[in-house]
């Protein structure tokens, strides 16, 4: 199992999430929507303002840290967020790892560790990716994820997020 650490990501975490995300979808998204839409969905859904307005509706940031000795500061290797919609039902809105460390488990110990924090509560877990973002897709599968629905999205300006809406259930 891989040691890694979840740490709650308020106000203060924001550019540090930004920095993140910039470096992360820029890596890895021209190659699925393009760099335009890529820049497009940073500014929205990334600024200060909209992060803020993410955190105000519920939304929990987590940064995912590598496992912390006593005195080390590390960089954090990515971030989460999830929100309750009620009853048991959890949405994650945000799970992304730099792009180096994918296939090495980290996905897989901050899903484990994501469960651990939210304990029994979470019955079913949902998600949206992107219909042509294959590694993602094949490692919610794993996770035991299943697709609900196919669906587009507007987000405006003339782009469309092309997802599948995927499940989990809790066993």
């Amino acid at each position: 199992m891989v040691n890694l650490q979840l740490m709650l990501a308020g106000e203060k975490e924001i550019s540090t999430i930004q920095v993140l995300a910039h470096r992360i979808w820029k890596s890895h998204y021209p190659s699925v929507i393009g760099m335009e839409q890529v820049e497009y969905m940073l500014g929205r859904f990334y600024s200060r303002e909209s992060m803020l307005d993410q955190m105000q509706q519920g939304q929990q940031f987590y940064l995912v840290y590598p496992g912390l000795g006593a005195h080390e500061l590390i960089d954090p290797i990515g971030f989460v967020s999830i929100s309750e919609a009620g009853g048991g039902q959890y949405f994650i809105h945000k799970f992304y790892i730099d792009q180096e460390l994918h296939r090495r488990g980290v996905g897989t110990a901050v899903f484990s560790e994501l469960l651990t924090i939210y304990g029994g509560s979470i019955q079913q877990l949902r998600l949206q990716v992107n219909r042509q973002n294959f590694k993602p897709i094949n490692f919610y599968f794993k996770l035991g994820f299943v697709i609900e629905r196919v669906a587009d999205f507007d987000i405006g300006d003339g782009y469309f997020m092309n997802d599948f809406v995927m499940v989990w259930h809790a066993k």
